[in-house]
């Protein structure tokens, strides 16, 4: 069990699933708490930078961010649509148990 990564969910996340995660005991913050609210997803993705964190996000658009060569610390990305509270907290928490930190570096996983 890896257990190293935290996550940073932008303002697309229901906080339903920082909720279900913290329960799980993952280290997670989100756009509001980190007064990113209506920031842009380069801003977004600096801050996750910063902290070391992998970015969580439904929005479409962040993907064209990350193909930019900018360096990150990992994407996890859903489609909205398809945004089951339950099947991403399971997504992400299977993350967290099998990778490390450095396996997520400059990666893009599918929820």
């Amino acid at each position: 069990m890896s257990r190293t990564i935290r996550f940073h969910l932008d303002e697309h996340v229901d906080s339903a699933i920082a909720d279900g995660l913290r329960r799980r005991g993952i280290n997670v913050t989100t756009t509001a708490e980190a007064n990113l609210l209506g920031a842009a997803d380069p801003e977004q993705l600096a801050f996750a930078v910063l902290e070391t964190r992998v970015l969580v996000t439904f929005d479409k658009d962040f993907l064209a961010t990350t193909g930019r060569n900018e360096h990150h610390f990992g994407v996890a990305y859903r489609f909205q649509g398809n945004s089951n509270i339950g099947q991403v907290i399971r997504g992400l928490e299977l993350i967290w148990e099998l990778l490390e930190s450095e396996e997520m570096r400059d990666r893009v996983e599918y929820l």
